[in-house]
């Protein structure tokens, strides 16, 4: 029972990877936040004639106040979706606003169809065709408008069209039999076409969010790239407050050159490489490490990284010392820093380049990458 229940579930419940649950979330609750108001429209809309087609003989609260609540309903609906258009979508509110609507869905549906049976089963048999067609076009068209929420959709199928299709097939009428397997076909179609659009949903996020990787990530290294480093280095800045420092620091390779000319350019990627899992490791998740392109890294050290409480250039410089070995190939090479502070250094990013930029390489001209003398040429520049 129990591998029936798991196929079951990854079958109609797959599993969205952890890296675009966010992703899935925003993109369901923004496709909701489109579709509904027009869905709450249309079924307030039909409150009127649901009244004027009701059964006499059925209970008025049933006949008359069903319908009404549920045209309330829509209309506040409306009104909030339309207060909150243009509303920044966080993955939170997706969230939220994911199981709001898959339980208002859920109760109206259950509404609808409670008013669907009593009315058929106090109808004569000649007026049966009118209930079942009301209660399939609302369904489908709530089960289209929240298709991107698998389980809403589940829910608002199976309390809409199986009571009125069981009625429609056991009913002993040939016509309304055959209406009622088409409906039940529909369906079947329908929740076929929802797993479908879900596998694509999932396929086309899992590349925008690759596509994003590539775009800010540098390829070789694995690192962030230029235009990476410079965004979070203008949300640093843009957060900055007086008495809350950060820091930046360029570093360039010394020798470099050599290494590709006389190695070869796979040697060279792969002392890159290294570089880049050394310096990873060195600053772990309190500093941003980028490289900006040939031999050249970039560190940014946000504003409370443990980083700031040491000499960002020993620290940096330290990682870098032991020898390398490369395809089994002792390499030999060097680096120069140079640092700079907020605000004591520059208040923009341009600025901060700048005085990095400078004792970068004051500090290659005076010592080669010796220690002492890039941090002070860093902090002072």
């Amino acid at each position: 029972m129990t591998g029936v229940h798991h196929w079951l579930r990854t079958r109609f419940f797959p599993p969205i990877p952890e890296a675009l649950r966010d992703d899935v979330a925003l993109l369901r609750a923004n496709r909701v936040e489109t579709l509904t108001p027009m869905l709450f429209l249309m079924l307030a809309a039909t409150t009127p004639t649901a009244i004027y087609g009701g059964i006499a003989s059925v209970h008025p609260f049933i006949r008359i106040g069903f319908p009404i609540i549920l045209a309330v309903v829509c209309l506040l609906g409306f009104l909030v979706l339309r207060h909150n258009r243009g509303r920044r979508m966080s993955p939170r509110r997706a969230r939220r606003m994911i199981v709001e609507s898959t339980w208002l869905s859920g109760t109206m549906g259950a509404m609808c169809s409670s008013w669907t049976v009593i009315n058929w089963l106090a109808a004569p048999p000649a007026t049966h065709s009118y209930y079942a067609i009301i209660m399939a076009m609302g369904s489908l068209a709530t089960a289209y408008c929240l298709s991107s929420i698998r389980f809403a959709t589940f829910v608002n199928l199976i309390i809409g069209l199986v009571p009125i299709s069981a009625l429609m097939l056991t009913s002993g009428n040939a016509p309304e039999i055959a209406a009622g397997t088409s409906l039940v076909v529909a369906t079947l179609f329908l929740l076929r076409m929802i797993l479908q659009q879900h596998g694509q949903l999932v396929d086309l996020l899992e590349l925008q969010r690759q596509m994003r990787e590539l775009a800010h990530t540098d390829p070789l290294t694995g690192l962030a790239n230029r235009r990476e480093f410079d965004k979070r280095l203008d949300e640093e800045i843009a957060t900055a407050r007086e008495g809350h420092p950060f820091a930046i620091a360029l570093l360039d390779l010394n020798g470099f050159k050599p290494v590709n000319d006389q190695h070869g350019h796979a040697i060279g990627d792969g002392l890159l490489c290294e570089i880049a899992q050394r310096l990873r490791g060195a600053c772990g998740d309190h500093a941003v490490v980028a490289r900006q392109g040939g031999d050249e890294f970039a560190i940014l050290a946000p504003v409370g990284s443990p980083l700031l409480e040491t000499s960002l250039a020993d620290h940096i410089l330290a990682a870098l010392a032991a020898p390398y070995r490369i395809d089994g190939r002792p390499i030999s090479v060097g680096a120069s820093i140079g640092t700079a502070t907020w605000p004591e250094h520059g208040a923009t990013a341009r600025k901060l380049f700048e005085v990095a930029d400078s004792a970068l390489y004051a500090a290659k001209a005076v010592d080669r990458g010796q220690t002492s003398s890039v941090e002070s040429i860093g902090r002072v520049a």
